[in-house]
């Protein structure tokens, strides 16, 4: 088997030599030729109830199929190590579109294991497509599975406070019911979920697969089954992938893995210095943190996303984000510019009660600047904090 970075660069590429050119065409048509009424009516029952086009098939319409949005697919599974993958218009979409599939067979039940990105935490708690979550540790998930149970779902790390769990113990305790593992923050460069006993890996690929803050899209790798579940989905939704956003997202699987490591580089030297600093109570990133021994086993590394709390709580957070200057004050990560934000008033604010982030955790997406230069506007970010608010929280 040839090393990941030589997938990353050659995987949804073995069309293009019979093509005669070195680049992967972008294909924008929204409507398809047809050979005949027959043909194409029989080509648009089978792709709209989720079969994949077959070679020589007819594609009809770039709501059922599109090769750039293909080879984007074919590519993310090759790395995620699974039979197939379905792209989406978002992260969020992937999201509905899996919990549509999972509980269509009239099961609605889930078991979702906290912290989890806020968008997920929302629309799992407030049951607007008609399902019924009970939270668990990941030690509890055995009991909570009940028979109407559709699906279980974690995501590790875990965003924001970076919580590792063990995939295959997950997996396990889940029994027969499927298991989503939101891949987002580690990327199949660090962690390859369904090697570990995962049945769907979801990646808001707006982050680290796009990488460059210009994308936004979704996509679950699955086995082939699933994936027909899920592009009968999109069909009948319409949550497709723009075929423009497929070809960055593939161009951006190229420079991903190189982009991951040194980003990863990065965060843990920041993360060693925000754990001395006399602002901060407590820096949440594998490197320093991992009770279980996941890294190595599960993780090939600790990734560029860490937390840390700092004293003063939420007025002191909003003091740093505020005075950084080279750091973007934003939210979303994996990009090539870091960002800062305030996971509790910006994207868990709607997570409830306990479950919510700390008031004085701010999230920092580390990206390829200099760690040096990071390290400088953090300093004086964290110089900034007002006395008072750093000794109310002592």
């Amino acid at each position: 088997m040839t090393a990941l970075d030589t997938r990353a660069v050659h995987a949804g590429r073995d069309d293009l030599t019979g093509l005669g050119v070195h680049v992967p065409p972008i294909d924008l048509s929204t409507t398809n030729p047809l050979p005949s009424v027959d043909s194409g009516g029989d080509a648009y029952q089978a792709l709209a109830t989720g079969e994949p086009l077959h070679p020589g098939g007819t594609a009809v319409y770039q709501r059922l199929w599109n090769p750039t949005v293909a080879r984007f697919e074919t590519a993310l599974a090759e790395l995620e190590a699974t039979t197939d993958a379905v792209a989406f218009a978002s992260g969020m979409a992937a999201l509905t579109a899996t919990l549509l599939a999972a509980t269509r067979d009239g099961k609605r039940h889930l078991v979702a294991v906290r912290p989890l990105y806020g968008g997920t935490d929302h629309v799992l708690a407030s049951g607007l497509l008609g399902t019924e979550v009970t939270w668990a540790r990941p030690d509890q998930v055995a009991a909570a599975v009940r028979p109407d149970t559709a699906l279980v779902v974690v995501e590790t790390p875990a965003n924001p406070t970076l919580d590792l769990v063990d995939i295959a113990a997950l997996a396990t305790a889940a029994g027969g019911v499927p298991l989503l593992v939101d891949n987002t923050v580690a990327t199949p460069v660090l962690q390859q979920p369904a090697r570990h006993g995962a049945t769907l890996v979801l990646h808001s690929a707006t982050k680290s697969i796009g990488g460059h803050g210009d994308v936004l899209a979704g996509v679950v790798a699955c086995d082939s089954g699933w994936a027909a579940r899920l592009r009968q989905v999109r069909a009948l939704t319409g949550a497709v992938l723009h075929p423009l956003g497929a070809y960055l997202l593939h161009r951006g699987l190229q420079t991903l893995p190189l982009r991951v490591r040194a980003q990863q580089a990065g965060a843990e030297k920041l993360a060693a210095w925000l754990a001395t600093h006399p602002h901060v109570t407590r820096v949440h990133h594998p490197s320093l943190a991992d009770p279980a021994g996941l890294v190595g086993r599960q993780l090939r590394g600790t990734g560029s996303l860490l937390s840390f709390e700092v004293r003063g709580g939420a007025p002191a957070a909003s003091a740093v984000a505020a005075a950084c200057r080279l750091i973007t004050h934003a939210v979303s990560l994996g990009g090539v510019d870091t960002l800062i934000q305030h996971p509790a008033s910006l994207t868990h604010r709607p997570v409830d009660g306990p479950a919510k982030p700390p008031a004085g955790l701010l999230r920092l997406s580390v990206g390829l600047e200099d760690p040096e230069d990071l390290h400088a506007d953090l300093a004086h970010a964290l110089d900034s904090i007002p006395a008072e608010d750093s000794e109310a929280a002592v």
